[in-house]
């Protein structure tokens, strides 16, 4: 069985690889990018499971 935590991984990771994907086609600065695709795919979903986890 996969954890609720792996969903919302799996999830933040695919909306921040399409948003990365819709960056790359609006904007050529590199560094905003990047931040797309790590805030949304990596820190978002740790944040969120961070937080889930204390609660309960």
């Amino acid at each position: 069985m996969v954890s609720r935590q792996t969903k919302t991984t799996l999830a933040f990771v695919v909306l921040g690889t399409l948003l990365w994907l819709v960056t790359i086609a609006l904007t050529d600065v590199q560094w905003i990018q990047w931040a797309v695709l790590i805030g949304v795919g990596v820190l978002a979903p740790t944040v969120l499971n961070e937080r889930t986890a204390q609660r309960g």
